[in-house]
């Protein structure tokens, strides 16, 4: 694949994968194909999916990433970005080798089907380490919430945690301090079994603090994962991303505290574009903790959750969602990351910084203008915090 042969693509996978897979050549093939497609884009990219799901993922990587030209314009502009990337591969994997992470693709008997149901936004690949088949299980619940949490939060995402844990559902959360960090905790308390969902690679725990607790959750029976590869740091925009991520790996989401524009909001809305159902736990009307979470209640039509009872009730109301291909966060999100509010940038410079090639960011620019987010000035391009 690109120059490598089958001889040299087995020993590429050796500890990252089964001795089933070593042992079958299209198998290999498709799981080496799926990691560099892991390593060379940024999660969520829709012109590498869409790619993948015309071609298949083998065929993908010589049209994407070989030295043929194409009249595409998104199609090229991504063969870009992608090939100044292909070098990161082996290190990616060499990585993960020495922290004992195993590479899952679409088609794994591992593989969480759930997040299948992003489309052409989905994973192209995971990176765990852990148990993964409880990637896999039954019965999955995202609890989030926000990093600074009141001992409310965390008093009511601790007594969640437990009871659904020992109903058997498996807690899905983002590792973070606040809500996330006391959802694994309380799990692990009663040898319950947790995700905790990375948006940097899973040789580099973040927050730092946590570092134990993540390698608690690797040691089983849980699972540490991400979607990026090793070696790969968190950004603003991995974490929106990674929230999708914690949204598509569950049966149904609960907010158990969140300010009016905690980033748990972001999963929520991703929950809801996905049709998954969608709780909040009510707070005091006069924490700023909370408002986030009545803002769910009173916009996105959440169900109150008061009780393990209630989270249970958002699990058994789980119906097979419909494959979505339009993604809850778009480009503009990266475009905004790389914009500041105060410093004009030129725009071959927010191009570098969002991953876009120059034409791409141009048009973005446009369309973040006339939504009144964006504003240009004579020494370039800057983000407006509120539009008019």
């Amino acid at each position: 694949m690109l120059t490598a042969s089958s001889r040299e693509v087995r020993a590429k996978l050796t500890g990252l994968v089964t001795p089933e897979v070593l042992d079958d050549d299209g198998a290999a093939a498709r799981h080496y194909a799926h990691a560099i497609w892991s390593c060379v884009t940024e999660p969520g990219d829709g012109v590498a999916g869409a790619l993948i799901a015309e071609c298949g993922v083998i065929a993908a990587v010589e049209a994407g990433l070989g030295s043929g030209g194409t009249t595409n314009a998104a199609l090229e502009a991504g063969r870009r970005r992608w090939q100044a990337r292909l070098s990161s591969v082996e290190d990616a994997l060499d990585r993960a080798r020495h922290v004992g992470a195993r590479l899952l693709v679409p088609g794994n008997p591992d593989w969480p089907v759930r997040v299948d149901h992003l489309g052409v936004h989905a994973p192209r690949a995971l990176w765990a380490r852990g148990n993964v088949a409880s990637l896999a299980g039954d019965s999955a619940l995202a609890l989030v919430g926000a990093r600074a949490a009141t001992g409310y939060g965390e008093h009511v995402t601790g007594e969640l945690a437990t009871h659904l844990s020992r109903r058997g559902a498996t807690i899905v959360s983002g590792g973070a301090y606040g809500i996330d960090g006391m959802a694994h905790r309380a799990t692990l308390a009663v040898d319950g079994v947790t995700v905790a969902v990375l948006a940097g690679g899973v040789d580099r725990p973040y927050p730092a603090g946590h570092a134990d607790l993540l390698g608690r959750i690797a040691r089983g029976p849980g699972v540490v994962v991400a979607e990026v590869p090793c070696g790969t740091p968190p950004t603003k925009w991995r974490f929106l991303q990674r929230n999708r991520l914690i949204a598509a790996l569950s049966d149904a989401t609960v907010v158990v505290e969140a300010g009016w524009r905690s980033g748990s909001l972001n999963t929520a809305g991703h929950a809801a574009a996905l049709g998954r159902p969608l709780g909040a736990v009510p707070g005091p009307v006069t924490s700023a903790a909370s408002a986030g979470c009545h803002r769910l209640l009173r916009e996105y039509d959440a169900r109150c959750v008061t009780s393990a009872d209630d989270a249970s009730e958002l699990l058994g109301a789980q119906s097979p969602a419909e494959p979505v291909t339009s993604g809850r966060t778009d480009d503009r999100t990266r475009v905004l990351d790389a914009l500041s509010v105060r410093s004009p940038r030129e725009p071959d410079d927010v191009a570098r910084r969002a991953g876009f090639g120059i034409d791409e960011i141009r048009g973005l620019l446009a369309i973040l203008e006339l939504d009144g987010r964006a504003r240009r000035g004579p020494e370039g391009w800057r983000r407006v915090t509120s539009p008019s």
